[in-house]
């Protein structure tokens, strides 16, 4: 049998396990939210930076949406290609946008089951 003290003792124990528990995932949680808030600033600034009066910027940002294919870069694309001046940053667009098209019409494909 426990005595008044050893009994309030492993109560307190048991609290602070649970009070390190909550504290950690509450972190956990934290860290998810801070992580889907700048991946979303993170494409924000990749897709503004396709207008930016910096090239290489430019070509940065076309590098991107060719590695992260999406349905809502296509007119966005084509709307760069009206704008773009420069032949070497307007060639590079063009084989992105085809990129996309193909790899989106391939997954348009795949979710359909027919190629025709």
């Amino acid at each position: 049998m426990m005595t008044r003290i050893e009994y309030e003792d492993a109560d307190r124990d048991a609290a602070t396990g649970w009070k390190i528990a909550a504290a950690a995932l509450l972190g956990a949680a934290a860290a998810v939210g801070l992580g889907i808030y700048l991946a979303r600033d993170q494409m924000r600034r990749h897709r503004r930076e396709l207008f930016s009066p910096h090239p290489l910027r430019r070509l940065a940002a076309l590098g991107y949406l060719r590695s992260h294919p999406s349905v809502d870069d296509l007119p966005l694309l084509r709307d760069y290609l009206a704008w773009e001046e420069r032949p070497l940053l307007r060639k590079r667009a063009t084989a992105v946008l085809e990129s996309l098209e193909s790899v989106l019409a391939g997954d348009e494909i795949l979710e359909s089951g027919d190629p025709h």
